[in-house]
C-alpha cells in the first residue's frame, strides 16, 4: 500500500548497562510481548556468557563483531515484470543489514531447543563472531541466491 510521506525514523534507544545504541535493538529484536525487562536480562546473560574465557577488554566486541559477520551485502527481491516474477539481487542498505543480522541471530538461537533462550543466544553470537553458524549459513545461503540470479540484475530499478 503506497504511503503519501515516508515513516518516521524512530529514535535509537541506547540501554543502559553498555551505553550502546547496539544492545538496545538486540534487547527490542529479542523482546516477546512487551517483556522489555525479561529481554534485556536475557540478553545480559547472553553477552556475560558469549564474554567468558575471553581476555579482559571490551565486552561488546564479539557481539559487534557477530553482527559484522552475518550482515547481509545483497539479497535478492521480488520484481513482476511482464506476467513473470523475476529475483532480482540488490544491494541492502545499512540499515536492514542490522536489522535482517538481528534477526537471523535472534531466530536461530530461538531455533535451538533444550536451553535457555540467554545461552543458545550467546552460543549463537559466539559462533557468528568467530564465522561459522547458523546464522552465518542464512547469510550465504542469501549470497548464493542472489549470485544464481545475478542474470537478472539488469531488470533493477
Amino acid at each position: 500500500m503506497a504511503r503519501r510521506h515516508r515513516a518516521e525514523k524512530r529514535p535509537t534507544i541506547i540501554d543502559p548497562v553498555y551505553g550502546s545504541p547496539l544492545i538496545g535493538r538486540l534487547i527490542s529484536t529479542v523482546m516477546r510481548g512487551g517483556n522489555k525487562s525479561v529481554a534485556s536480562r536475557v540478553v545480559y546473560a547472553a553477552i556475560t556468557e558469549a564474554n567468558k574465557g575471553v581476555p579482559e577488554g571490551n565486552p561488546l566486541e564479539i557481539v559487534q563483531k557477530a553482527f559484522e559477520n552475518v550482515k547481509p551485502r545483497i539479497e535478492v527481491k521480488s520484481r513482476r515484470v511482464g506476467g513473470a516474477t523475476y529475483q532480482i539481487p540488490m544491494e541492502v542498505p545499512a540499515e536492514r543489514q542490522l536489522s535482517l543480522a538481528m534477526r537471523w541471530i535472534v531466530g536461530q538461537a530461538d531455533k535451538r531447543k533444550g536451553q535457555p533462550l540467554s545461552r543458545a543466544l550467546a552460543a549463537e553470537i559466539k559462533e557468528a563472531s568467530q564465522g561459522q553458524g547458523a546464522a552465518i549459513k542464512k547469510r550465504d545461503d542469501v549470497h548464493r541466491m542472489a549470485q544464481a540470479n545475478r542474470a537478472f540484475a539488469h531488470l533493477r530499478w
